[in-house]
């Protein structure tokens, strides 16, 4: 009998084709109102009322807030149903959308 060590295959580092995670981000105004902000978090978010509200004074407090992460596809998405709101005000004034963005998320 012989006895032949087997070496193990070295492994190949594969790199996968992940995309890196991209944020939602709500950017501070003062022209919409908080209850128009935390209803569209609720909204297109589905939050609820507390969690959409630390966003909201999160943004309104340091300029912005990370609201949602994951692939580019769904935040892009994400982002576009944040900007069918629009906020009409009791004396007929329309405002636009929230200010939102998406960018890659660092790390």
């Amino acid at each position: 009998m012989s006895s032949s060590t087997t070496k193990p295959l070295e492994k190949e580092e594969v790199k996968t084709g992940r995309l890196p995670p991209y944020n939602v981000i709500l950017e501070n105004d003062d022209h919409h109102s908080m209850e128009f902000v935390v209803d569209v978090l609720r909204k297109s978010l589905g939050y609820n009322e507390q969690k959409a509200c630390q966003l909201m004074m999160l943004a309104h407090e340091s300029g912005q807030a990370i609201v949602w992460t994951g692939s580019k596809e769904v935040a892009e998405l994400k982002l576009e149903q944040m900007l069918t709101f629009h906020e009409t005000r009791a004396n007929g004034q329309k405002l636009g959308p929230l200010g939102v963005r998406i960018e890659p998320a660092p790390g």
